[in-house]
Parts: structure tokens; sequence; C-alpha cells
């Protein structure tokens, strides 16, 4: 199966970290800034999901959403999650450690679009 979102082994150490110091994170794309190019990082609870954002899967084991609206635009594209150095303005857990999510994408080759669309994935 094609996976919507994946994470680099750089996000994934980061993630892990993220987990032993405060427990179980959650992940939720960016909608407002940053060029739309942050994943933030939160701890459950500290955002609300609901009927309004799409569950794109899981990074380093942990859910990461998007919104709806969001997801209509970049459905045909793969989310890459990685990590630059820097914190700037981010509500992102990671902040404090000075380095920030960040988000890439690619598109779907054909094939991958269509396995997606054959099993109601798109």
């Amino acid at each position: 199966m094609v996976e919507k979102v994946i994470a680099t082994d750089a996000a994934v150490e980061l993630i892990e970290m993220l987990k032993a110091k405060h427990g179980p994170v959650m992940f939720h794309q960016s909608g407002g800034c940053c060029d739309n190019s942050a994943a933030n990082c939160y701890l459950p609870g500290e955002i609300t999901t609901g009927a309004g954002d799409v569950l794109l899967g899981e990074i380093g084991g942990s859910p990461f959403y998007i919104s709806k609206s969001q997801y209509e635009y970049w459905k045909h594209t793969q989310l890459i999650i990685d990590v630059i150095d820097g914190h700037g303005g981010t509500f992102s857990l990671e902040g404090p450690e000075g380095k920030a999510f960040h988000t890439r994408s690619r598109l779907f080759t054909e094939a991958e679009w269509a396995e997606l669309r054959a099993c109601g994935a798109a």
C-alpha cells in the first residue's frame, strides 16, 4: 500500500526523542503559516481533530492529520516529513529542541495514484 505520509530517518529520530521526553505525540499539517510547510507536533488533546480532518497515516508510530480542505489540494502528493534546524515561532512540541518538522512533497506516480484510487484511499 502506498503511504500518504512518510518520515525521514532524522524525523523519526526526533519523534522518538520527543516521545521519550513527553509520551505519545500526534501531528497536524499546518494550514496557515510557514507556506503550509510545517508539520506541527502536539501532545494528544492539545489540538482537537474531528470531521474536518483527514488521518493520513502514522509517522514514528504517531497519527498524522491534515484538514480536509488542505487534503483536497495535496491529495495527489505524498507528504515527506523531515527536520530542519531552527524553531522560529513554531507552536510545535519540538521548538525548544532547536529543530522544526518540515514538510516536503512529491506527486504520486500514475501507478501509485491508481493503487490509492483502487482501494478507496484517494
